[in-house]
């Protein structure tokens, strides 16, 4: 059987080990730092080529169905570059929103 004394400072000396794991975590490296900017900048990339894809599809299907070859299509893919901008910058603003959320919660964890 355990005694009572010895179930408190086995109770103590988990919380420590695992308080000092924590310290111990390792720092993101600059390498995983770089490999999730790529992402985020081939995220946007992706938004507006797929901005610019759709608007040349829509314009394209219009001009065929109308006979108005250039008109939509030149007026749809300008209105997909815009919403591919739009969604890029959206995702901006998210990254900085988390990044800011980030080093906050870095500040708030030395303090």
């Amino acid at each position: 059987m355990v005694d009572p004394v010895d179930k408190e400072r086995l109770r103590q000396l988990d919380a420590r080990i695992a308080e000092l794991k924590r310290a111990q975590q390792p720092e993101k490296r600059h390498q995983d730092e770089h490999y999730s900017q790529a992402n985020i900048a081939w995220r946007m990339v992706t938004e507006l080529v797929a901005g610019l894809g759709i608007g040349f599809g829509i314009g394209y299907g219009l001009d065929s169905l109308f006979g108005t070859m250039p008109l939509f299509l030149v007026l749809f893919v300008f209105l997909g570059f815009a919403a591919g901008i739009k969604t890029m910058l959206r995702t901006a603003e998210e990254v900085r929103r988390k990044q800011s959320a980030d080093k906050a919660g870095d500040d708030g964890d030395q303090a």
